[in-house]
C-alpha cells in the first residue's frame, strides 16, 4: 500500500509540474514580443519631441503604436538619424524605420517598404522677403537647404548650378534659411506648412510655388521581412477600423474623400 501510495502521489507531482509548466508557456506566449522601431525625430508633425520631454510624439509615433496594438507587439522607438536607418534595418539593429520615409525605387531595392500609409509631396520655402524665388523654377545658381538622404536633397541635387548643403536634422535646415546662408530649402511639404504654423518659421519665411513630385510614405522593413506582410495586414485593418482617420484627423485634419 505504500509503494502504491508513494507511486500516486509521485505521478500526481508530474501532472502538477506539467500542468504548470504548460501554463507558463502559455503565459508566455501571450506575452507580447518587441518592435524596435527606429526613427529621426525632428520631422513634425511626423515624428518629434517637444521641448522638455524625452517621449517620441507625431502621426507616425501614433500610427506605429497603433500598429504595435494590432501586433500585440511592445513597441520600443530608438532616435537615429535619418541617413542611418535604412543601414540599422540591414544590421538588424532595429526591425522597421518610419520617419516620413518616401517610397522609392532605390529604396525598395535596399529594403521592403510597407503599402502607403500618406501621400506627401515637395515645395520650395524662402524667406519671408525674397520676391526673386517663386518656384524651383528660380533657384539655379542659388543655395539650397536640405536635409541629408531624403527626396528634397534629390530634388535639390537636380537644379541646375545649385549649391546644395547638407544637414543631418530639418531644425538645422530652416536655421540655415533664418541666417541667409542658403536662398530656399526644398523640403516635404506637411513639414514646411507645420514649421510655419508652429514652430516660428511665420516670422521670416514662405512657401512659394506648387508642390512638387507627389510622393507617398511607407515604413521600411528588412528585405524579405515576414513582419512586411504583417505590417501591411495591419495598417489595413486601422483604416478599415477607423483608428487610421482618428489619428489623420488629430495631426491633419479631416480626411479627403
Amino acid at each position: 500500500m505504500k509503494k502504491a501510495l508513494v507511486l500516486m502521489m509521485t505521478l500526481l507531482m508530474a501532472v502538477m509540474m506539467v500542468a504548470g509548466c504548460g501554463g507558463g508557456e502559455k503565459k508566455a506566449a501571450q506575452a507580447p514580443k518587441v518592435l524596435k522601431v527606429g526613427t529621426e525625430p525632428t520631422f513634425a508633425p511626423f515624428e518629434f519631441q517637444k521641448e522638455g520631454s524625452k517621449e517620441f510624439d507625431g502621426f507616425d509615433m501614433d500610427l506605429i503604436r497603433a500598429i504595435g496594438k494590432q501586433l500585440n507587439m511592445k513597441v520600443e522607438i530608438l532616435n537615429m538619424g535619418f541617413d542611418a536607418l535604412i543601414p540599422a534595418i540591414n544590421a538588424g539593429n532595429i526591425d522597421v524605420a518610419i520617419a516620413g520615409m518616401s517610397i522609392t525605387p532605390d529604396r525598395q531595392k535596399a529594403v521592403d517598404m510597407s503599402d502607403p500609409y500618406y501621400v506627401s509631396g515637395l515645395v520650395v520655402v524662402v524667406g519671408k522677403d525674397n520676391a526673386a524665388v517663386k518656384s524651383v523654377n528660380d533657384l539655379n545658381d542659388k543655395g539650397i537647404a536640405v536635409q541629408i538622404g531624403t527626396t528634397g536633397a534629390e530634388r535639390a541635387a537636380k537644379v541646375p548650378g545649385a549649391k546644395v548643403k547638407n544637414f543631418n536634422t530639418n531644425a538645422e535646415v530652416f536655421l540655415e534659411l533664418k541666417n541667409k546662408g542658403v536662398e530656399a530649402v526644398i523640403i516635404d511639404k506637411p513639414v514646411a506648412e507645420y514649421f510655419l504654423a508652429t514652430g516660428g518659421g511665420k516670422d521670416y519665411a514662405k512657401i512659394v510655388g506648387d508642390t512638387m513630385e507627389a510622393e507617398s510614405y511607407g515604413i521600411s522593413l528588412k528585405k524579405n521581412s515576414p513582419l512586411t506582410k504583417d505590417i501591411n495586414k495591419a495598417l489595413l485593418d486601422l483604416k478599415k477600423n477607423g483608428e487610421y482617420e482618428k489619428l489623420y484627423t488629430k495631426w491633419f485634419g479631416a480626411v479627403k474623400k
